[in-house]
């Protein structure tokens, strides 16, 4: 059994490793000084993602500052309060927008923003993204709060401390670390979403510093706009931007490995 296992463990683990190296391999030859100060071009060779790369950042940004206070607080309340109906609805509306395809919320917001307010935005991508970001954070969260041992709220309730500062004072910063880990899993997964991005950012060739207003450049689109070209060179950039993203996935999972192995970590 031990030796099956292991097997198990290996043929999970090749195709992983191997579209990991396949994209290094394709995307470092794409890497230079044009391909992180340029724009993209259409034709031809050359090329960069410099305006992605700064779209990106901005809406992840803009969807952390939206969806990660949402999310821990809900993740909060349900740890501490939610034994009743209002809980487990909670729950289950989580668990089942943690299921659902990412094209949805990209729709949903295209319906919701982009129709209302007259065209693309970052802002409409942000919120998509924050949409997909919510239930992770909120679930993960819960688990994580569940984890602080009753003793230490009653030690700090049996002090006369209210229940509000006793769960903000005492028990968050027990399980700090634990609610990280779980912000910067939900933050690497959004960072590479694309499906929710062509319905509400939309993706732009020059830059764009203004998340309220006209598409927005996006990596993820670029890749997948680099895929449709038939001139090699733009498909170069696009496995470069491929493998700029991964490594952005890459560093944000470690950090919450970091985050958890850290002291206090795992409590």
């Amino acid at each position: 059994m031990t030796a099956l296992a292991a097997a198990s463990v290996v043929v999970a683990l090749v195709p992983l490793a191997a579209v990991l190296f396949y994209v290094a391999f394709k995307g470092a030859a794409a890497w230079n000084k044009e391909f992180f100060t340029g724009l993209p071009t259409l034709f031809g060779s050359g090329g960069g993602v410099a305006n992605g790369i700064v779209g990106t950042l901005i809406t992840v940004a803009l969807a952390s500052i939206i969806g990660i206070p949402i999310g821990v607080m809900a993740g909060i309340y349900l740890s501490e309060y939610g034994t009743g109906r209002l809980g487990s609805l909670i729950r289950f509306v989580a668990d089942t927008m943690t299921g659902i395809p990412s094209i949805v919320a990209g729709i949903f917001i295209y319906g919701l923003v982009v129709l209302n307010t007259g065209g693309y935005s970052g802002f409409a991508g942000a919120l998509s993204l924050a949409i997909l970001m919510i239930p992770v954070i909120a679930r993960s969260t819960e688990g994580v709060v569940r984890l602080v041992p009753d003793s230490i709220r009653e030690a700090s309730l049996g002090l006369g401390i209210p229940r509000w500062k006793t769960i903000v004072r005492v028990v968050v910063p027990s399980a700090l670390n634990g609610i990280v880990t779980g912000v910067l899993l939900s933050v690497a997964r959004v960072a590479g979403e694309t499906a929710p991005l062509l319905f509400t950012a939309f993706g732009s060739d020059y830059f764009n510093l203004n998340p309220f207003k006209g598409p927005m450049p996006e990596l993820p689109l670029q890749v997948y706009n680099a895929a449709r070209s038939a001139y090699q060179g733009v498909i170069q950039v696009g496995w470069g931007a491929a493998l700029l993203l991964v490594l952005m996935v890459l560093v944000a999972n470690l950090l919450a490995r970091l985050a958890f192995r850290s002291p206090g970590g795992g409590r």
